[in-house]
């Protein structure tokens, strides 16, 4: 908490114009800071020359860490399919596990999802945790929360990975929440920290600006969700084998505030651009929605997706499945092509891993070029056209 000594404040105001969140007034000479615009940034305390302002910081209980370990990774299904994202985690589990010697542990939670298990052990875990119950079935926050906390609790594990998927992104921050513990979202890249054991944690920030790296270092276990399509993922092994443990909850039926209606698959969207090892993507130089249909028609000869950047979703051209980008989907085909797109930062988050991007634009100076492996500066109504007509006849 945030708090003025009354003896030591002498009215000056100074305090007042360092404040960026108007969160400080001066009452009868003296300094009064508004809690709720306050923000702890602590520009006054670092402002005020009379040590008239000071931050408390109150200390949590400590817990012990030693009593955690090994490395979890929640293993989403839907319709008893395991998400795409799950095996690059298990690659990626693979890797830290063996870095800190401990297992690697899958979570499973669904109805009628055992056969699930023997896939994910041949993609590189040790242990697979079953909880096949009907309440599973079709997911709901709270009991998949209530199950994976449960679970938490009881075997204590290190560190907990899921993908930030629509899944992930929904129920792991409760999860989070009610494990007491800390949650770095949409991570880009994980490491262990050499001197300390902790898991370091990437994320793009400000918009993609920089990247900044996260570590809870007082509490356990560290939570991440990762972003599909940045960690590359184990060969299949069916060899191997490993341990499956199945374990039981007991709902709180009366706890559940939502119900599952049903699930709606996108018309039109007949290509996943996740998936998709060719995405031709466009942006504002379509000018219009009806343009979009130049990307389709090229797309459909090169099999491939049609992608977008932000600014043609809030242009209402496409829907929102189709963009890529910070605020989008992150992918990584063999072949991108941009199509007048310029390159903002936060597009470029989402596609600069792709292995060849192609980008066509009127503007030589874009952004979007200095990714590019090939750039073509040209009017993108002529070129597409042109080579949809040749994919054609070729």
């Amino acid at each position: 908490m945030i708090e003025v000594i009354k003896e030591k404040c002498i009215g000056c105001g100074v305090c007042v114009n360092s404040c960026s969140y108007d969160a400080i007034i001066m009452n009868e000479q003296l300094a009064e800071i508004d809690t709720e615009k306050c923000t702890l940034c602590g520009a006054c305390v670092s402002a005020c020359s009379f040590d008239a302002i000071i931050i408390r910081k109150y200390s949590k209980t400590i817990i012990d860490k030693s009593l955690y370990e090994g490395i979890w990774v929640f293993a989403e299904q839907r319709n008893q399919v395991l998400a795409p994202v799950v095996f690059e985690l298990l690659g990626k589990g693979r890797e830290l596990a063996d870095e800190k010697e401990c297992g690697l542990t899958a979570i499973l939670l669904g109805h009628e999802v055992e056969p699930l298990a023997d896939e994910i052990l041949a993609y590189g875990a040790d242990k697979v945790i079953l909880v096949d119950d009907l309440e599973l079935k079709d997911f709901k926050d709270e009991p998949y929360s209530e199950a994976l906390v449960s679970l938490i609790r009881k075997y204590k594990p290190e560190i907990v990975l899921s993908g930030a998927t629509n899944m992930g992104r929904s129920f792991i921050p409760r999860v989070a929440v009610e494990s007491n513990t800390g949650l770095t979202a949409d991570c880009t890249g994980l490491e262990i920290d050499n001197e300390t054991g902790d898991l370091k944690q990437t994320r793009p920030a400000f918009g993609g600006n920089i990247m900044a790296t996260i570590v809870t270092p007082n509490h356990r276990p560290q939570m991440a969700t990762v972003r599909h399509k940045v960690m590359v993922s184990l060969e299949r092994d069916d060899t191997k084998s490993g341990t499956i443990v199945t374990e039981e909850i007991n709902f709180k039926k009366d706890v559940c505030n939502t119900e599952f209606l049903g699930s709606v698959n996108e018309e039109g969207q007949q290509i996943n651009i996740v998936e998709a090892n060719i995405v031709v993507a466009g942006g504002r130089g379509l000018k219009e929605e009806k343009n979009f249909k130049l990307l389709s028609d090229l797309a459909k000869e090169l099999g491939g997706a049609v992608g977008a950047s932000r600014a043609a979703i809030d242009s209402e051209w496409i829907s929102y499945p189709h963009q890529v980008g910070q605020t989008g989907k992150t992918i990584k085909p063999k072949i991108y092509i941009a199509v007048g797109i310029s390159g903002a930062i936060q597009h470029l988050a989402g596609m600069q891993s792709a292995d060849y991007i192609i980008a066509i634009n009127k503007d030589a100076d874009a952004p979007i070029f200095k990714v590019a492996d090939l750039g073509i500066v040209g009017d993108l109504f002529e070129i597409i056209p042109k080579l949809t007509k040749m994919l054609k006849q070729a």
